[in-house]
This record gives C-alpha cells, sequence and structure tokens, in this order.
C-alpha cells in the first residue's frame, strides 16, 4: 500500500509555517482565555463565554491544536517510525502538564474542573494516531469523517451509551450526558481533527508539497514571534493564564472595579 514514504527515506528539517500556525492558536486561546478571565471578574457578562459565537471560537481552536498534532505525528515519522525517545519524552511532558491541570483546577473550581482537557486528548490522541500513521491517507481522511459523524451523532442525541456517563466513560464523548467542565475536549468528536491532520499530511507528502513548504522562513518579527511561541507553546499553556489573570487582578484593583 502506498503510503506517501515513497517520496521520502527521512523527516523534513523543522517547518516554519507549522510553528506559525501553532503560535496563531496559541494566541487564539489566549483572547478566548481572555473573555473568560473577564467574565470571571464580573467585566464581562455572566455568560458571555457561553454564547455560540464563543463556543464556536473554542472548539475551531481545540480542533486547529489538534489537527497540528495529526500533521506534526507525520512529519515526525519515518518508514522506520517515530523514534522513541524524542516521542516519549514529549509525551510525558504533556501527560505530566495534563495532570497538573486536573489537580490544580480540582482545587481551584472543583465543580468545573479540567479532567478531559485539550492537553489530556493531546496526550491520547498522540498515542491513537501512531495506530494510523502506516494507512494510506484516504483511510484515514475517511475514518477522520466517520469519527466525527459519530461524535456529532451522540452530541445530538442520535446515539450514545448510558454506561458511559461518569467520569470513566465522558472522556470518550459517547456518552448520552455531556459533563460540566471548564475545558472539555473528549475523543469523539474531536479525534476527527488529528486524523484530518494525518491524513492532509501524508497527502501533502506525496504530492511534494511539504518540501516546498519547508524552504519557506519566518523573516519578519512577527513571524518569528509566532514561530518561537509555537516551538515553545506547552510553556505558553501553561504559563499564559496565570500572568493575565494576575495583570488583570492588578489593573481592576487600582481602577476600583474589585
Amino acid at each position: 500500500m502506498v503510503t506517501g514514504y515513497e517520496h521520502t527515506s527521512r523527516r523534513l528539517p523543522r517547518i516554519d509555517a507549522i510553528d506559525m500556525a501553532r503560535g496563531i492558536a496559541l494566541i487564539a486561546m489566549a483572547i478566548f482565555h481572555f473573555g473568560y478571565d473577564l467574565e470571571m471578574f464580573g467585566v464581562a457578562e455572566p455568560g458571555f463565554t457561553s454564547q455560540t459565537g464563543m463556543k464556536l471560537f473554542a472548539r475551531s481552536i481545540a480542533s486547529s491544536f489538534l489537527f497540528l498534532v495529526g500533521v506534526s505525528l507525520v512529519l515526525a515519522s519515518t518508514p522506520d517510525g517515530i523514534q522513541p525517545r524524542p516521542f516519549l519524552i514529549r509525551l510525558g511532558k504533556i501527560t505530566g502538564a495534563a495532570a497538573l491541570i486536573t489537580i490544580a483546577t480540582y482545587f481551584a473550581t472543583p465543580r468545573v474542573f479540567i479532567f478531559f482537557g485539550i492537553l489530556h486528548h493531546i496526550a491520547v490522541a498522540s498515542v491513537l494516531g501512531l495506530l494510523f500513521l502506516r494507512l494510506h491517507w484516504v483511510i484515514n481522511l475517511t475514518a477522520a469523517a466517520a469519527t466525527l459523524a459519530l461524535g456529532l451523532a451522540v452530541r445530538y442525541g442520535m446515539a450514545g451509551w448510558d454506561e458511559l456517563n461518569n467520569l470513566g466513560g465522558w472522556w470518550t464523548g459517547l456518552s448520552t450526558s455531556m459533563p460540566v467542565s471548564s475545558d472539555f475536549v473528549p475523543v469523539f468528536p474531536f479525534f476527527a481533527a488529528v486524523l484530518f491532520g494525518i491524513g492532509m499530511t501524508q497527502l501533502a507528502r506525496e504530492k511534494g508539497y511539504l518540501h516546498r513548504l519547508a524552504v519557506v522562513r519566518a523573516t519578519s518579527r512577527f513571524g518569528r514571534l509566532l514561530q518561537f511561541t509555537g516551538r515553545h507553546s506547552l510553556v505558553f499553556y501553561l504559563l499564559h493564564q496565570p500572568i493575565m489573570i494576575g495583570i488583570l487582578f492588578v489593573v481592576l484593583k487600582i481602577a476600583g472595579l474589585i
């Protein structure tokens, strides 16, 4: 079966455009979280981030991160597979950060603590995605469409399993009830974004587009900033909220609004 490896026997150099895309997604995430912070401090109306537009914004951000997970898995792979050591180190960092988020939010906001947010999904998707790397891009895009369809069917009440209505099953996204959490990114339907990322990147590699993209470099100051942010995405993710909340608290305190 042709997978696209026939066109390259080695990993491509790091592609600036991918880091820049990740940087844009991180900035979009920070913008959404700033709205959440404004609501938390009472500056924005209650339910501001629950509006349809904000929900769609948040889901598109999560999907873009997961799409890039699929892209990165393909870029890190060769005909011999993925190098275990770098993969496991990265997976360990993400898993540890996800656990830290769960613990911190459990004590800070126990009613809406994060038990399966974007970092948890990235950790799981990084492992599940390995099963699809040697499949043809057509199969992966088909699997992506099927994952999305099943996830949406469950969300709109056309499918689902009552047995999964608990903490041990909610993360799948296949339960008939949804938990209350400040960041919930279940496997179905969001794993579809990872599969789309894998399939589209395999197609791009087969057509030779990745080599063309690899020669494009971030030359402007803003482009280099986006690239830097994208290369240090986990640090940005962990630090941006404490920093924004701290700055917002000081500003509102000085202004006498809290």
